[in-house]
């Protein structure tokens, strides 16, 4: 399944005032003291952290990345696809929230949301938030909106849904080629304290590319979080826009 993604830039075109919450500027506003996660408790007031996420997943690769995210000890965050994705690897879906790693939403069919009727939007989100709750017994908070296409029609109907959405910081565009090296090397080359990088694991060369992401990035002294972990202390409000 192809699912193209436009870059950052590209995707906030026609949304020039996007207004959006960076995770430092989260952990500044919280209230409580400490985040747990099952990886072990960071603070990124302190840590350099960096969160991994995948989108538009489960795939025929997820099993892999799994296996290879609980060697190197590392948490991620996943964006699911409903349809073709959740409904054919349910098995993969509980295992990712069974090894710590937060599962969040990608929508049911990867619609741009801000080409469809609000309808159309929150039946995109509640499908996929409902098979989600099903299988992990936990209903998401989160969601990353096809392309990073969003308005505020989007912002409101996630805001009645308990959804936050993210964006991210880093892409390797690796829907675009199956070289690993080349993967990585965009990877490292945009990878900052607080980012967001967004890969895609039913890609032939990003799995392969993860091991050497994660080596040489926790050799440059990163740590890597969940998105939550992330802005914990704080915590993602519905209907607002993270992005570092």
């Amino acid at each position: 399944m192809f699912v193209a993604v436009a870059s950052l830039g590209l995707a906030a075109s026609g949304c020039t005032e996007l207004d959006t919450t960076a995770p430092a500027a989260a952990r500044t506003h919280a209230v409580s003291a400490t985040a747990q996660a099952r990886f072990g408790t960071v603070d990124c007031r302190e840590a350099k952290c960096i969160a991994l996420t995948f989108d538009a997943g489960p795939s025929e690769n997820s099993a892999r990345l799994l296996d290879i995210l609980k060697e190197k000890r590392v948490p991620a965050t996943f964006f699911l696809l409903g349809k073709r994705h959740i409904e054919k690897y349910p098995e993969l879906v509980k295992r990712m929230a069974a090894e710590g790693h937060e599962v969040a939403s990608h929508t049911w069919d990867h619609k741009i949301l801000t080409r469809i009727t609000p309808a159309q939007i929150r039946g995109e989100l509640e499908r996929t938030d409902d098979a989600i709750e099903r299988i992990t017994g936990k209903k998401p908070t989160l969601m990353r909106p096809p392309q990073g296409r969003t308005d505020d029609t989007v912002h409101k109907i996630c805001r009645e849904l308990g959804l936050a959405e993210v964006l991210w910081s880093v892409t390797a565009k690796d829907y675009a080629t199956t070289d690993s090296a080349l993967i990585t090397q965009r990877v490292l080359a945009q990878a900052t304290r607080d980012g967001i990088i967004l890969l895609h694991d039913l890609y032939q060369g990003t799995v392969p590319a993860v091991p050497g992401i994660i080596d040489a990035l926790k050799a440059r002294g990163y740590v890597f979080v969940t998105v939550p972990q992330l802005l914990a202390p704080g915590k993602a409000e519905p209907g607002k826009v993270y992005r570092p």
